[in-house]
């Protein structure tokens, strides 16, 4: 029977479960089911009911039915149109298969829910993860906050690279003694570890730890001038700056034992973090208020602020002339709008006049820290 496009008569392959031969098989779409009647003169009723589709879902893929569970009979037909007419001739048993002439529909749905997930992908990174990130990083234990510092610093710092000439790091010590002793509570236990490597860098990791390079310790005039970059640090400690960044960026493994406060899994993601951190740049909000931040603290310690802006300036003096220091402007850009913020908030800080730092010390002796 053929009314337009639509036939009810197909050729078709079929396999009877049992043997591996394809036997040539006419087939009849019926309104209850097909009637199959292969070359060797066999007919068989395969009711809509009993009849699973296994293929044919994709435009040049063949049509496959399956017909019982454990000896499967199977049709093949070449023909898309064979769907087609099944579903002219059949309509209601045969909503159970697939319509090619709803292809084209699927193929729009799925490319809108393929721009529908990267929109939801796109809206987590950009928002969403950097917000759980706040929220979690402001909630995780000390102790967990401790255990993946001292990880990440196992990490930067391999044995053998740590300068702890114990004199001069007593004056490291001393000099973050004196920053943090104004403060009412002090959650950390702070730990300067002076790293033998020629960079020019310091970064904070999680849980009081703070890492300065040899490079940029060398690099410092006056106890003040380290004190501001010391300072700086232990205010991005004390913001969670880097716990926040680190939950954000690393892996979600991360994220997780942060949620959960897994103290003894953290470890795991010492050397990710490292890297992370080694390259973190952190956002112009961050360093803003780790710079206003800082700058209070040298000034409740009497400290003189002009140190910490004289070593920024030091700095974005040299950029182009010292390669050496780009790694640390890379991090901290010396800007002319921070380095005028920092001397404004130095003008209007301060009611006692600043204190000298170790009186008496001669500034250059800590270079040799190293040996």
């Amino acid at each position: 029977m053929t009314s337009g496009s639509v036939r009810s008569d197909w050729e078709g392959v079929y396999l009877d479960g049992r043997t591996p031969a394809r036997q040539p098989a006419q087939i009849r779409l019926m309104r209850g089911g097909l009637e199959v009647t292969t070359a060797s003169g066999g007919t068989f009723w395969w009711p809509y009911g009993e009849i699973r589709q296994t293929q044919g879902f994709y435009e040049g893929e063949q049509v496959r039915l399956e017909r019982g569970r454990d000896l499967t009979e199977a049709l093949l037909v070449a023909d898309p149109g064979f769907l087609a007419s099944l579903h002219a001739i059949a309509p209601e048993p045969a909503s159970r298969f697939h319509h090619p002439g709803r292809r084209a529909r699927r193929v729009r749905l799925t490319a809108l829910a393929a721009v529908a997930v990267l929109g939801i992908g796109a809206a987590l990174y950009l928002w969403g993860i950097p917000a759980a990130a706040r929220v979690v990083a402001a909630r995780v234990p000390v102790s967990w906050e401790e255990r993946l510092g001292r990880s990440i610093v196992e990490q930067l710092v391999p044995a053998g690279k740590a300068c702890a000439e114990p004199a001069r790091q007593r004056v490291i010590d001393d000099l973050v003694r004196t920053l943090t002793a104004p403060l009412p509570r002090l959650p950390y236990t702070f730990r300067v570890t002076v790293v033998n490597d020629a960079t020019v860098n310091a970064l904070a990791a999680p849980g009081g730890f703070i890492v300065l390079f040899r490079g940029l310790l060398e690099r410092t005039r006056t106890p003040e001038e380290l004190a501001g970059v010391l300072a700086h640090e232990i205010e991005h400690v004390l913001q969670r700056h880097a716990t926040k960044a680190l939950v954000q960026h690393v892996s979600t493994g991360l994220l997780f034992t942060a949620v959960t406060g897994d103290v003894s899994g953290v470890m795991a993601y010492g050397l990710e973090s490292a890297r992370v951190l080694g390259a973190l740049r952190y956002s112009r909000a961050a360093e803003e208020e780790a710079d206003a931040e800082g700058l209070q603290l040298l000034l409740a310690a009497r400290v003189d602020p002009a140190g910490m802006i004289a070593f920024f300036e030091g700095m974005e003096s040299q950029r182009a002339a010292a390669p050496a220091v780009l790694k640390y402007l890379s991090t901290h850009p010396a800007t002319g709008d921070r380095l005028a913020r920092l001397r404004q908030l130095a003008r209007g800080g301060g009611q006692r006049p600043p204190v000298r730092l170790l009186e008496g010390y001669e500034w250059a002796d800590i270079r040799r820290i190293c040996g």
